[in-house]
C-alpha cells in the first residue's frame, strides 16, 4: 500500500517512495514518500485553521474531546493489533504501544478537567503586590502558542509516540503535525486515519507526514514548537537548524539513553530484591525486542554477586522464545527492520571491544515459526565488562535492541561514579531493601536522570516497572538523553503555553484573568449563597457582623475537639511563648467561627463545601477580640458535563483593629440555573468541532 500524508485537509500520495518491509517475513508492507507535499502550506494551515479553532475551546472542552477520541480508538484497537505484527511486536508489545497510548489520552482528559480551569487560558500562581498602596499589581497568565507543534517520532512506538505528544498539545490548544519514523509509519497512518475520520477535533488540529520532512524547517516561526525522539546525532542537527536558532523555536529532544539498573549490596541471591532485579533486566531486554528508549542498557551489581547475576540471567533468558509473534509460545519478536538488526549487530561488535559476550550469539540462535535470515531477528545478549571505569565504550555505545551489559561495583561511591558515566539518562532503577543505601544512590545520581525507580518487596507487586513512562511523571532526561521533558502531568501542557506577566490595577487584572484580586471592586447586596453559578459575579461579597471571642469559647472548643494545646489552656505557659504572650484562640476555631458568620443556612444553589486552600493564620486572637469576615467570590469554574460548577471564595478574617487574622480560599460546588446536564457524546463533539472550525 502507498501511505499518504494528511496535509491541509487532504490526503496526499507522495511521489515515488521507499519500501517498508515486514519485520518477520521481509515482505513489502508499504511504500512511503512525502515528495510533493507542500510543507509551508501545512504550517500555514495549522496556524490559520487549526489553531484558532482549538483556542476557541476551553481546557475542559479539549479534555472531553481527548476522552471521546480515546474511546473511539479503543473500539477499533484490534485493527491496530493486526497491523502491529508487521513491526515485529508481540501482543504484549503492541498493548504497550496501542493501549498504552490510548491510556495517555484518557489520563490527560482526566487531568485537564481536574487540574485546569474551564477557560481558554490559565492564571498562573498568586498575584504579586507591586506597590505599597495596592493599586498596582502583577499576575502571570498562560495562553496557547499561536503556532504549530511538529512532532517527529521514533520507530519503536508508532502509536504511543504519537498519542503521548498530541495529548498535551491538543489539551494546550495548539495544533500539531505528526511525523512518524518511516519504518513503522504504516501503523501510525492507520490509527491517524481513524483520528481524522472521528471528526472529534476541529479540522486543522492534526496533520500527518509519511516520509521525510522536506523543507518544513525552513518555514518554522517563533510561535511554533518541535519535539524530536530519535538519535542524538539527528536531534542535534535539527536543533541547530538555522530557523530554529533564528526564531528561538521551542525544541524538545529525547535521544539515546544508556539507562541503568543497579542491585543493592543487601540484595543477595536469596532475597526478593535479587529476583526482582533479574526479572526486570530480562523484561527490559526482551519487551519490544529491547527497542525502548527506556530499556536497561547497563546493569550494575556488587562484585561478589556478578557470577550469580549472570547465571540467573542465563536461566531466565534461556526461556525466551524468539520468533514470529503470531505463533503461540513466542515471547520475543524480531527488531523493526533488517536495517535495525544490522545496526544492533554493529553496536554489539563495538561493545565487545571492552566487554565479553557471555549470553547469546548473534550468529547462532534458533527462531520459531520464521526464517532467521529473512526476518530481523536477534537473540537476547548479555555482555560482561569487568572494568567499567577504564572501558568507556560501554558508557558511550547504545545497542538499541535486546542487549545489556553487566558491570561490577565495589562500593556506593564506585556505583555512583559508574552510573554517572552514562552522561545523562532517561531513567534508572535501584533494587534494594536498604532505604539508607537507596537514599545515597538517589542523591548521587538524580541530577543525571529524568526518572528513578526504587524497587523492593513492598512495592514490587504494584510497580509499573523500570521502562514505563507514565503521564503523571516527567519523561525525559539531561545530558546525553537530550535535556527535554515530556508529559509530567500538566508540566507537559505548559510547554505549549506562553507565560506572560501582566501588570496593572487589581480591577483590570481581575477582569482580564477572571479571578478576583484584593483591591478590586466588591459588590454587596443579595447574599451570594442565594445566587446560581451564572448569576454570581466576581467581587460579590458578604461583610459579616463582628463576633467577640470569649475565654469560654476557647475552653469549650478545646473540650469539644480535644485540642488542649497549652497555648489555648495554660495562661502561664502561653505567656512564655514568644508568638503569643497569653492564651489564644485555636486557629480552627477561627475558621469555624468565620463560617458561621458568612454562611446563609437555608437551602439554595450552594451544594457543598469541598475544601480550603492556602490557609494562613496571621495574627493571634485573644479573648475579647471582635472578629468579622469578608467573603468574596474569587473565581468561577463551570463543569462542562455537570449541573454545577466550582466557586472559589476569598475569606479574609480581621480583628477590631482591622488586622488580618486569617486568610484562605473556600471551595464550594454551586448549582447552575435549571440544573440541566450537558452530556456530550462523540456525535455532539463532531458537530461542535465543525461549528468551531467554521
Amino acid at each position: 500500500m502507498n501511505l499518504q500524508s494528511y496535509a491541509a485537509g487532504q490526503w496526499v500520495t507522495g511521489e515515488g517512495g521507499e519500501v517498508m518491509r515486514h519485520a518477520v517475513t521481509g515482505e513489502p508492507v508499504a511504500t512511503v514518500s512525502s515528495k510533493g507535499v507542500d510543507f509551508a502550506e501545512m504550517l500555514d494551515y495549522g496556524r490559520r485553521v487549526g489553531g484558532p479553532a482549538l483556542r476557541k475551546l476551553t481546557f475542559h472542552e479539549r479534555a472531553l474531546r481527548l476522552k471521546a477520541l480515546a474511546q473511539y480508538l479503543l473500539e477499533r484497537k484490534e485493527s491496530y493489533y493486526d497491523l502491529s505484527r508487521a513491526t515485529g511486536a508481540t501482543r504484549t508489545d503492541s498493548w504497550i504501544d496501542i493501549e498504552g497510548g490510548i491510556g495517555t489520552l484518557f489520563a490527560y482528559s482526566s487531568k485537564g478537567r481536574r487540574e485546569l480551569p474551564n477557560e481558554t487560558f490559565l492564571v498562573d500562581g498568586q498575584p504579586e503586590m507591586l506597590s505599597k498602596g495596592g493599586t498596582f499589581v502583577g499576575q502571570h497568565i498562560c495562553v496557547p502558542l499561536h503556532g504549530v507543534a511538529v512532532h517527529i517520532n521514533a520507530f519503536n512506538f508508532p502509536c504511543w509516540g504519537m498519542l503521548e505528544k498530541i495529548s498535551v498539545t491538543l489539551l494546550a490548544g495548539m495544533p500539531a503535525i505528526v511525523k512518524p519514523a518511516s519504518q513503522t509509519s504504516y501503523l501510525t497512518e492507520r490509527m491517524f486515519r481513524d483520528i481524522i475520520a472521528s471528526e472529534i477535533f476541529p479540522e486543522g488540529s492534526l496533520q500527518l507526514i509519511c516520509g521525510s520532512v522536506g523543507d518544513l524547517f525552513e518555514h518554522l516561526r517563533g510561535e511554533d514548537a518541535v519535539t524530536f525522539t530519535g538519535s542524538a546525532t539527528t536531534g542535534r542537527k535539527l536543533r541547530a537548524h538555522a530557523k530554529v536558532q533564528e526564531h528561538s523555536v521551542r525544541f524538545t529532544l529525547e535521544a539515546d539513553s544508556l539507562n541503568f539498573s543497579l542491585l543493592g549490596p543487601d540484595a543477595k541471591p536469596d532475597t526478593p530484591e535479587f529476583d526482582l532485579f533479574i526479572k526486570e533486566v530480562m523484561r527490559e531486554m526482551t519487551v519490544k525486542a529491547g527497542q525502548k528508549c527506556t530499556a536497561i542498557r547497563r546493569a550494575f551489581a556488587p562484585k561478589e554477586q556478578i557470577s550469580a547475576v549472570i547465571e540467573a540471567l542465563r536461566k531466565r533468558l534461556g526461556k525466551v522464545v524468539v520468533g514470529d509473534p503470531s505463533v503461540e509460545g513466542v515471547t520475543m519478536g524480531p527488531l523493526a527492520s533488517l536495517g535495525q538488526r544490522d545496526e544492533v549487530r554493529e553496536r554489539v561488535r563495538e561493545l565487545r571491544q571492552d566487554a565479553e559476550l557471555v549470553i547469546g550469539d548473534p550468529e547462532n540462535f534458533s527462531v520459531t515459526g520464521a526464517d532467521a535470515k529473512a526476518g530481523a531477528f536477534l537473540p537476547p545478549m548479555v555482555l560482561l565488562c569487568s572494568h567499567g571505569k577504564t572501558n568507556r565504550t560501554v558508557h558511550e555505545v547504545e545497542a538499541f535492541g535486546p542487549v545489556a551489559t553487566v558491570m561490577p561495583y565495589d562500593s556506593i561511591a564506585d556505583a555512583i561514579e559508574l552510573v554517572r558515566m552514562g552522561q545523562g539518562s532517561l531513567c534508572g532503577s535501584i533494587f534494594t531493601y536498604d532505604n539508607n543505601f537507596a537514599r545515597e544512590m538517589v542523591m548521587g545520581v538524580a541530577a543525571f536522570h529524568g526518572r528513578l525507580l526504587i524497587v523492593n518487596r513492598d512495592c514490587a507487586k504494584e510497580s509499573t516497572g523500570h521502562g514505563s513512562p507514565l503521564p503523571g511523571l516527567v519523561h525525559g532526561g539531561p545530558g546525553r538523553a537530550g535535556g527535554g521533558e515530556e508529559m509530567g502531568g500538566i508540566r507537559g501542557v505548559m510547554h505549549y503555553l506562553q507565560r506572560t506577566a501582566l501588570q496593572g490595577s487589581p480591577e483590570t487584572l481581575t477582569q482580564i484573568g477572571r479571578r478576583w484580586i484584593t483591591g478590586s471592586e466588591r459588590h454587596e447586596g443579595v447574599h451570594p449563597f442565594r445566587k446560581h453559578l451564572e448569576e454570581l459575579e466576581l467581587g460579590d461579597c458578604v461583610f459579616s457582623q463582628p463576633r467577640t471571642v470569649t475565654l469560654a469559647d476557647i475552653e469549650h472548643f478545646a473540650e469539644f475537639t480535644g485540642d488542649k494545646f497549652y497555648a489555648h489552656m495554660d495562661e502561664e505557659a502561653a505567656k512564655a511563648n514568644p508568638f503569643f504572650g497569653g492564651r489564644v484562640a485555636h486557629g480552627y476555631f477561627i475558621v469555624s467561627l468565620a463560617a458561621g458568620l458568612f454562611v446563609d443556612p437555608a437551602p439554595g444553589p450552594v451544594l457543598a463545601n469541598y475544601g480550603i486552600d492556602n490557609l494562613r493564620f496571621l495574627t493571634p486572637v485573644f479573648p475579647g477580640d471582635a472578629l468579622r469576615v469578608i467573603l468574596t467570590c474569587k473565581q468561577k469554574n463551570p463543569r462542562q458535563t455537570e449541573d454545577y460548577g466550582e466557586v472559589r471564595w476569598d475569606a479574609a478574617v480581621t480583628n477590631q483593629d482591622g488586622k488580618l487574622v486569617a486568610q484562605y480560599d473556600v471551595l464550594t460546588m454551586v448549582k447552575k440555573l435549571g440544573g440541566r446536564k450537558d452530556t456530550e457524546s462523540v456525535t455532539n463533539m463532531q458537530r461542535a468541532g465543525a461549528e468551531v472550525a467554521a
